[in-house]
């Protein structure tokens, strides 16, 4: 073996590893010097939507140079703790400070009643709100038995009064579960990412002004509690639909035969 030959090889190589290596420090020099050291930055991993609360199954820690880094960037992941999105940030976008707030006065319902609608609330049981698996974000429909003739049968009406409402609110529970501040998501409900079904005895709507007052008078002069019928979300159609009476229930060949008693009923009382 030529071993000048072979110190020659390693000195060459030596020399070769170090104009490399060089060249490597003054390109990164030249990089840091135009556009900054690199500084953590904690961007989202998946989409996040408006007023959904931030935690550390949606958001993870990328390093860019400083230049890159968006004014009011946050370095840390305890830093967005106990925030919730003002405004959707995509996947991979940095989360910044403009875009997260902390729940308050400007985060409650009232930032998700849209402009020009109205909440309202209104007690329901079990059997009026379909077994109370409603839950915020869901779309039903309010029907309400009508009596207008004090205890007159057949001239008792169900009518459905409004369709296609917005659910705001199932008791306290809100849409995007908005959460209280201080309050941290248990990891086992983040992990399943379930839907929770909580107890609630209101059920909070979305009307328009005229709407909310239709409601309100039924429930103050109706006597009777509205019933809610679920529809599904991309269901928005609006259709005619005719009230139903103790005749549409018996069909028509027991209407006469039931007219007839209701009269004979009505005029042994003196109607």
């Amino acid at each position: 073996m030529n071993t000048r030959a072979f110190t020659l090889a390693l000195v060459i190589a030596g020399i070769a590893v170090f104009m490399v290596y060089t060249y490597i420090e003054d390109q990164k020099s030249a990089l840091i010097s135009r556009y900054g050291t690199e500084v953590s930055v904690v961007i989202a991993k998946r989409d996040i939507k408006e007023l959904e609360l931030l935690d550390d199954t949606k958001v993870s820690i990328k390093t860019f140079p400083k230049n890159f880094a968006s004014p009011g960037s946050f370095s840390t992941i305890k830093g967005i703790e106990n925030t919730m999105a003002t405004v959707p940030i995509m996947k991979g976008e940095q989360v910044t400070k403009p875009r997260v707030t902390y729940p308050g006065a400007k985060t409650g319902l009232s930032r998700q009643v849209s402009i020009g609608k109205r909440a309202v609330a209104i007690q329901i049981t079990e059997r009026q709100a379909v077994s109370k698996l409603i839950k915020p974000g869901d779309r039903v429909d309010i029907l309400a038995p009508i009596d207008i003739s004090n205890g007159r049968k057949d001239m008792q009406k169900t009518n459905t009064i409004l369709q296609d409402v917005l659910v705001l609110s199932t008791g306290k529970s809100m849409t995007n579960a908005i959460p209280i501040y201080g309050v941290k998501t248990p990891k086992a409900i983040r992990k399943m990412n379930a839907q929770v079904y909580e107890k609630y005895d209101t059920v909070t709507l979305e009307l328009t002004p005229y709407e909310a007052q239709k409601l309100i008078f039924l429930l103050v002069y109706s006597g009777s509690r509205p019933w809610l019928a679920l529809r599904n979300n991309n269901d928005k159609k609006i259709v005619r639909i005719k009230s139903t009476d103790i005749f549409d229930v018996i069909g028509e060949e027991g209407r006469a035969e039931a007219k007839k008693y209701f009269d004979s009923q009505n005029k042994r009382r003196g109607e």
